[in-house]
Formats: structure tokens, sequence, C-alpha cells
């Protein structure tokens, strides 16, 4: 008779770790993260460094890089070099490669 209750508490326990991994999913990249400051990553493509990056043209922006994974309408989305962290559509790093 207590199987049904164990049931119960074991899908609310795996629901709940499910909403707090969704949750760190959608997390932005904060431009202070180690591997954001390598690869000069910045949330606003205009204020990236271009002493630093002489590679940055105006135009470059997360949204038009081919390792973009969200759409070129969302406002962020995730990037496969930072992980789960999700990056500004605006945003811009060193690694920027064409859309082919």
């Amino acid at each position: 008779m207590n199987h049904p209750r164990r049931i119960f508490l074991m899908t609310l326990t795996a629901g709940g770790v499910a909403l707090v991994s969704g949750a760190h999913a959608q997390a932005k990249l904060d431009e202070k993260d180690p591997q954001a400051v390598a690869l000069g990553y910045v949330a606003e493509a205009s204020k990236a460094d271009t002493k630093k990056f002489p590679k940055y043209a105006a135009g470059q922006n997360c949204a038009n890089c081919a390792l973009y994974q969200g759409k070129a309408t969302d406002a962020a989305g995730g990037c496969p070099l930072f992980g789960t962290k999700q990056v500004a559509a605006k945003g811009w790093c060193s690694a920027w490669a064409k859309k082919g």
C-alpha cells in the first residue's frame, strides 16, 4: 500500500530536480566568467575590445555566428563554447564565425 506514495515522492523529487536544472540552463553568460574573458565576450558587440581583438568587424554578433544555437530573433541563445549558459544575441566573442 505504500507504493503509490513512494512513486509520488520520487516523481515530485525528479520534477524538482528538472526545474532546477532547467533554470540553470537558462542562466545568462556573465562577461566576467573566465571563459568569457578569455574569448573577449561582451553582451553588446559594439563594446568589443578592437585593440585586443582586431578581427572584430561592425555587424558581427552572436545572432549571426555559426556557433549560435538560438533563433536570429531570440534575445539570447546557447553557444557550445559556454556550456549551458546563454549568450546575448547582440553579443560577440573572438570565436565568431560567419554562418555559411
